[in-house]
């Protein structure tokens, strides 16, 4: 299935949405009221099939405001950087990489975090202020969320534990991520994590066709498929899992491929205006606006 938030007529609302339609269905019952709903199936392991007897009416999506779909992350949004080796390479030789080793290659997955009020949804605008950061860029990404309590899973078993797949922008101030020599406080500001429109389930699509591509004031930027990452999906789960317990709603941003602005000379960071959009093959698009002051 794919479930996401939507504004319809001043009421968030949970909804089943039919992307070939262009249309969604609201669900009602408890979930009518529910401050996060989404985060509740999940935890509550719902399929399409528990929530159609909710079912109670429908919109078209010109209709309707997209949200995030998941309204408060139960904690900070896990990112793993140079996923890709094209990316890697790039990242490595713009000069904005402080941490860099004697390979652009990472042998281990690099984890970090994204706090939780980076989260915006899919037409929020991207919001700095020009006098804290100079170098803002886009990383249009496929995101992965989990689906059940977990701890020390194994590859093989690791797609078992997925609920879905989303998408999303991690958007990043190269400038604070270089003189902080750490990635958590460039990543972090309010409005850096665009995310939805909605959320499908893992058995919508095998994970390894999923596309994402970024294009910038309408110029592509970005084209790659999630089988191209370095560490794929399970290593991704098992090495977070070895470390930790995850949870149901934890999100999981599996990287950004080659194409963003620090690979461009001169750099093509975001300015105020540029309309940046984000789309994954089934998944919808994100379409965010710039705004300085």
């Amino acid at each position: 299935m794919k479930i996401g938030r939507v504004s319809h007529q001043a009421r968030v609302r949970l909804v089943l949405v039919d992307e070939a339609r262009k249309s969604v269905r609201f669900v009602g019952g408890s979930f009518a009221y529910n401050l996060n709903p989404v985060q509740a199936v999940i935890e509550r392991r719902l399929s399409a099939a528990d929530l159609e007897p909710l079912v109670e009416g429908s919109a078209n999506f010109s209709e309707v405001t997209f949200l995030a779909p998941i309204s408060q992350p139960v904690r900070n949004i896990f990112a793993v950087g140079k996923n890709y080796r094209e990316h890697a390479a790039e990242f490595d030789k713009s000069g904005f990489n402080a941490t860099s080793g004697a390979s652009a290659i990472p042998q281990f997955p690099q984890i970090f975090t994204k706090a939780t009020t980076s989260l915006v949804g899919p037409t929020d605008e991207i919001r700095f202020s020009a006098a804290h950061t100079s170098s803002v860029d886009y990383e249009g990404e496929i995101g992965v969320v989990i689906g059940q309590e977990c701890r020390n899973v194994r590859p093989e078993d690791a797609y078992g534990k997925v609920f879905g797949y989303v998408a999303l922008n991690d958007v990043t101030a190269r400038d604070l991520q270089k003189n902080h020599a750490q990635w958590f406080l460039g990543k972090s500001l309010d409005t850096f994590c665009p995310m939805g429109p909605w959320i499908g389930t893992a058995d919508e699509a095998a994970p390894e066709t999923l596309q994402v591509q970024t294009w910038v004031n309408g110029e592509l930027r970005q084209s790659a498929v999630l089988a191209d990452l370095i560490f794929d999906v399970p290593t991704l789960i098992a090495t977070l899992s070895k470390a930790m317990t995850l949870l149901p709603g934890d999100i999981i941003a599996t990287g950004t491929p080659v194409g963003v602005g620090i690979g461009f000379t001169p750099p093509k960071f975001l300015q105020n205006g540029d309309e940046v959009r984000v789309a994954v093959s089934g998944l919808g698009e994100l379409n965010n606006r710039v705004r300085t002051n």
